[in-house]
């Protein structure tokens, strides 16, 4: 992966020995000297490198739900914050925490490191040649403690119900700490290859055997070397015949001194460190709801339940040309007279029962799609007076209007997502 040229330029003639991702275009590159962060240009910040001297004294790690952040002590000249996300401590720490290890002197040139492992307050550096473990509240300072394998006797693993122990059996003591259950097996298999690895052998089983035939070799070696190891008898007394010396000194036969030196050399080998990653179903159902407003025209219909039948004599004698002396006028009123009166006018009738169920209604399912304008003829409820043409004109500006808020929308969603992101990358 190329770098990007703000960051290129940093590095200089510098090799990059690691390089991890911090989310988007951000990243963290170490070489041997200095550890340097890229920021990409963001809504928070412009394009950037800052730069970390290995030069350190002490490392913390504070990590939170989201962020972490690694603080490096350089004493007198003050500390230097890194914020990373919090998921991307680990895959930071190792490569800063080697790269100091190197520039402090902790590790020799060539020697690389395996794995960090870091529990509560317990960290373990494992590397092709040593075993570094250092106890505190920080994940390193200067009082920690290396275990070279040049030194290693045997190496023995404890099972436990909740951690594991770890026992490192060196030339003159033994050394002991424990890891957790968990994170046990990860430690087991490391450390063993790593051991194996610098002996040259496939197994633990193997590095025992190759530990004690050296230790073999070596008393054997000593042996030898005592018993033919020869300093004479000593200076002779002085004598008071140095004739009688003369001869014995020819007599003597010449002794030779044999001396055999055992060696042994341990080759060294470096192990490389592996490396480490509603569709809106907007059926935007336009339900055009087709009201479909059924105007129910209600004629007022006002009968008079009755009439007034009883005409007064006096007026049927006149329609009638009867004078008072013809004699009293019949009470009952005749058929004739229920409808037309004897000058021949119609008379006002109630309609019938007939007549108002024969009124036409409107039927409002004849067009579910179309209001009829004469839906409203007869009836007080009035037209609103809005044609089609302008109807669809409204809604397609409302459209219109709709899709340009849903655009605009988007793109503060974007907006806001990627300003999240940053934030989460410890801008």
């Amino acid at each position: 992966m190329s770098l990007p040229d703000l960051l290129a330029e940093s590095v200089g003639d510098e090799s990059v020995v690691a390089e991890v991702s911090l989310g988007g275009d951000d990243r963290l590159a170490v070489t041997p000297t200095r550890t340097l962060v890229y920021r990409s240009d963001g809504l928070l910040s412009d394009e950037s490198v800052a730069e970390y001297s290995h030069d350190v004294e002490r490392i913390a790690v504070s990590a939170g739900r989201r962020k972490a952040k690694l603080t490096l002590s350089y004493g007198l000249d003050g500390d230097e914050t890194i914020s990373v996300p919090a998921k991307r401590v680990d895959d930071v720490l190792h490569p800063i925490l080697a790269g100091i290890l190197s520039a402090t002197g902790v590790t020799d040139p060539g020697e690389s490191v395996v794995r960090t492992f870091r529990f509560s307050e317990l960290t373990l550096v494992v590397t092709s040649d040593r075993l570094v473990k250092h106890i505190g509240s920080v994940v390193w300072d200067e009082e920690f403690e290396e275990f070279p394998y040049a030194d290693l006797t045997d190496l023995d693993f404890e099972e436990g119900t909740v951690a594991t122990a770890v026992v490192l059996a060196l030339d003159s003591r033994s050394e002991r700490f424990k890891a957790p259950n968990e994170s046990a097996r990860a430690v087991r298999e490391t450390l063993v290859d790593a051991v194996c690895s610098f002996y040259g052998v496939d197994s633990l089983g193997e590095f025992r055997a190759t530990v004690a035939a050296d230790a073999d070799d070596a008393a054997d070696g000593s042996d030898r070397t005592a018993s033919t190891t020869d300093f004479g008898e000593g200076p002779d007394p002085l004598s008071a015949s140095p004739v009688a010396d003369a001869e014995a000194e020819s007599d003597a036969a010449p002794g030779a001194d044999a001396r055999d030196e055992t060696v042994r050399g341990i080759g060294e080998a470096d192990s490389g460190s592996p490396a480490e990653t509603a569709s809106d179903a907007g059926s935007d159902q336009v339900t055009e709801t087709a009201d479909t407003r059924t105007a129910e025209a209600s004629d007022t219909r006002t009968a008079d339940s009755a009439t007034d039948p009883a005409s007064t004599a006096a007026g049927r004698s006149t329609a009638g040309g009867n004078s008072p002396a013809d004699g009293p006028a019949d009470d009952t009123p005749s058929a004739g007279d229920a409808t037309t009166g004897s000058s021949g006018a119609p008379s006002t009738d109630a309609p019938s029962e007939t007549d108002v169920l024969d009124d036409p209604v409107p039927d409002a399912a004849d067009d579910a799609g179309s209001i009829d304008a004469d839906a409203f003829d007869g009836s007080p409820f009035e037209s609103a007076g809005v044609e089609g043409e302008d109807l669809a004109t409204e809604v397609a500006a409302l459209r219109r209007e709709v899709e340009a808020q849903s655009e605009r929308l988007e793109r503060q969603s974007a907006l806001i997502e990627q300003l999240i992101e940053e934030l989460r990358r410890g801008r």
